[in-house]
C-alpha cells in the first residue's frame, strides 16, 4: 500500500515489458532489512526480482539477504534505532558482467505511516467505485495511483 513503493515497482513492470533483457549478465545483490518479527522474505524484495528476472538478471528469492539482527541492522544498513520495530530498507546491486557498469536501487521506510496513507487513499478511491457504481470489481494499488486523487 505504500504508494511512493508501488509508483517503483510500476516503473520497473515498464522497464520488464518495454527492454525485456536489458540487463542481461548483470550480476545481482540483493539485501532487505525488516523487523525482527517478520520470518520471511520481503513482497516488494520478491517483486523486484520477478522485474529483474524479465530484465534478464539470473537471481531468485535465495538470493535475498535478509537482516534482522537490530545490531546489524543499526551499524551495517543505517536503520535507526527508534525504527528498529518498523522499517522496510532493501538495496538491489546490479553489476555488469565485466565489472564496468554498477547500478544501485535503494528504498528505505521508516514506521508505517506511508502504509496507513496508502491504505486510506485505497479505501477512499473504492468507496468513490462504489458510489460511482463502477462496473469493474477488482482494484489494485496502480489503479489508486492512475486516478491520482491522493492526499
Amino acid at each position: 500500500m505504500g504508494k511512493p513503493l508501488v509508483a517503483l515497482l510500476a516503473g520497473f513492470e515498464y522497464m520488464a515489458r518495454e527492454f525485456p533483457g536489458c540487463l542481461q549478465g548483470f550480476i545481482p545483490q540483493v539485501m532487505e532489512s525488516h523487523q525482527i518479527s517478520k520470518k520471511d522474505a520481503s513482497g516488494t524484495a520478491k517483486a523486484f526480482i520477478k522485474y529483474l528476472q524479465l530484465l534478464g538478471v539470473k537471481i531468485d528469492e535465495e538470493q535475498i539477504n535478509q537482516i534482522r539482527d537490530p545490531m546489524m541492522q543499526m551499524e551495517a544498513v543505517g536503520v535507526p534505532e527508534e525504527y528498529l520495530s518498523a522499517h522496510a530498507f532493501h538495496m538491489y546491486n546490479l553489476t555488469s558482467p565485466d565489472q564496468t557498469v554498477s547500478l544501485e536501487i535503494q528504498h528505505n521506510v521508516c514506521g508505517r505511516s506511508m502504509y496507513a496513507e496508502g491504505s486510506i487513499d485505497a479505501a477512499i478511491f473504492l468507496a468513490k467505485k462504489v458510489q460511482s457504481k463502477a462496473d469493474k470489481k477488482l482494484y489494485d494499488m496502480i489503479d489508486v495511483l492512475r486516478e491520482g486523487n491522493m492526499r
